[in-house]
């Protein structure tokens, strides 16, 4: 138990879990069994019962209306080597760049 509180406060990597708590994997074992047999969330609503009727707990909402804004590489940008070759150097484009570049310009 020590160890799963000691990773969950610290939010390090599971493999990061002192061996004075026990391997690292036998402490995540537990903590997976916990969460899928219910014991878990026991055990936080029997604390927070606990606490809550001591008065220890302030139950004030706080919404954040700040925007987040994806990186273009999460937000659809096109993906570098996804696109078509450019044409090679010194061939002609296939359509007019400027008016003087069209046929019968001139």
């Amino acid at each position: 138990m020590d160890g799963i509180r000691w990773r969950t406060r610290t939010g390090a990597p599971w493999r990061d879990v002192p061996e004075r708590y026990e391997p690292w994997d036998r402490v995540y074992d537990l903590f997976r069994r916990w969460q899928r047999n219910g014991t878990s969330a026991r055990i936080d609503t029997q604390l927070q019962a606990q606490v809550d009727a001591k008065g220890l707990i302030t139950w004030d909402v706080s919404v954040d209306a700040t925007v987040c804004r994806a990186h273009q590489h999460a937000a659809g940008a096109v993906k570098r080597g996804t696109c078509k070759r450019s044409r090679r150097e010194g061939l002609p484009s296939s359509r007019p760049t400027t008016d003087s570049d069209a046929p019968g310009a001139g």
